[in-house]
């Protein structure tokens, strides 16, 4: 009994780790794909060298907003899905589907969950 409690006791700081709270990704990852997709191409981002467009909105303070896309509750699974098919969200919008995968995806969104 005494082992089974410390077995649990050992795998909770994995369990938390993956709650769906939390970005999943790597920070230099995330920076050097969103160079990559060229996503400064329309947005604004702190901290991407020559990212100043301004087709989309500017990307600063992304992880303090309330909404994604104006529909989606701010949440790193959400920011996950926005930015893998941005067209089923909010069909027509200014964002194309880039074929971005969950992996990169996650990569993205724990880039910009640092954005607050």
């Amino acid at each position: 009994m005494r082992r089974t409690w410390l077995i649990a006791m050992a795998l909770l700081p994995m369990l938390a780790a993956c709650s769906s709270d939390h970005p999943t990704g790597d920070l230099s990852a995330g920076a050097a794909l969103i160079t990559k997709l060229g996503c400064g191409a329309c947005h604004g981002i702190p901290g991407i060298v020559d990212a100043a467009g301004l087709v989309g909105p500017p990307l600063d303070h992304i992880a303090s907003r309330q909404f994604i896309a104006g529909v989606l509750r701010n949440t790193p699974d959400n920011m996950v899905q926005w930015l893998r098919f941005p067209q089923r969200v909010v069909p027509g919008n200014a964002m194309p589907d880039l074929g971005i995968s969950e992996a990169d995806a996650r990569q993205l969104t724990a880039y910009l969950e640092t954005l607050k």
